[in-house]
């Protein structure tokens, strides 16, 4: 008989932000896949679960999942954690449910704790639409193409970064996105949890004055306002500030901007018109 895979959401920071399920969960389970096992036995200690751990991460994670998948085929019950949130949430996990799936062996969510949503429902953007992009490229290049391709989207934007990259972050999406409101959460449901608001530029001076920026930090960017209507043909739109020096790539961003549509669709809409 085929094993149960669960999927169990850990506290993102304080450790009495656990369910009753998820306690229950992984006291029952036969092992424990963890992202970082110590990391994981804080949590467990704290609530006298004694269960066989095993690590589960980005490095091992290809070859551990078909030791896993061939566990649950055995018939074991195996909860999967990462450090905090939701496992697989911008954390390993992907390999092994897929396995699981196509085994035909259930999966079972055991929702809590998500720093995506626990930072849009108290940063005072709108919550109708969002984008989580997870963690946006280190590589500065890479990074603005990725703000560029999203500046259309009427959804708030929320991202994760790293504390070391938060201020070439906010440098970028005053460049790329303009004067949205954006929120920094950093350390969420810690002692010393914070919310940072106001424009890219702002929080980024704000930041930048003080000696160090540490802890877990959640991204957040105000949605896209609707553009106004803009009929004027796409070629002429980019002649015209081609026309004034701007370069012909900057001169198609801009108008993809102003039109709320990727950089990517004016540029092949410009080919089509040819």
């Amino acid at each position: 008989m085929p094993g149960l895979l669960y999927l169990v959401a850990t506290p993102i920071g304080n450790l009495e932000d656990i369910t009753y399920r998820a306690v229950r969960v992984l006291g029952e389970a036969d092992l424990i896949a963890c992202e970082d096992t110590r990391q994981t036995r804080k949590l467990l200690d704290r609530y006298g679960i004694h269960k066989p751990t095993i690590s589960y991460h980005e490095h091992n994670e290809a070859e551990r999942s078909q030791e896993l998948a061939a566990r649950l085929q055995q018939g074991a019950t195996i909860a999967l954690v990462s450090d905090a949130g939701m496992p697989l949430v911008a954390d390993p996990g992907y390999r092994l449910v897929q396995a699981a799936v196509a085994l035909g062996i259930p999966v079972q969510p055991v929702p809590g704790p998500s720093a995506a949503l626990a930072a849009l429902a108290a940063s005072g953007l709108a919550t109708d639409a969002f984008y989580f992009g997870g963690f946006l490229p280190a590589k500065a290049g890479q990074r603005t193409r990725a703000l560029e391709e999203l500046a259309g989207e009427a959804a708030t934007l929320i991202f994760y970064e790293a504390p070391h990259r938060i201020l070439e972050t906010l440098e970028a999406i005053e460049r790329v996105l303009g004067t949205r409101p954006v929120v920094v959460a950093r350390e969420l449901t810690k002692i010393h949890e914070e919310f940072v608001r106001g424009t890219a530029a702002d929080v980024r001076a704000q930041l930048a004055s003080r000696e160090s920026i540490k802890g877990e930090i959640t991204l957040l960017v105000g949605k896209a306002a609707v553009p106004a209507a803009d009929h004027t043909p796409l070629e002429e739109a980019v002649g015209d500030l081609v026309r004034t020096g701007m370069p012909r790539m900057d001169a198609i961003k801009q108008v993809a901007r102003r039109r709320g549509l990727s950089k990517r669709e004016v540029y092949d809409r410009l080919l089509k018109e040819q």
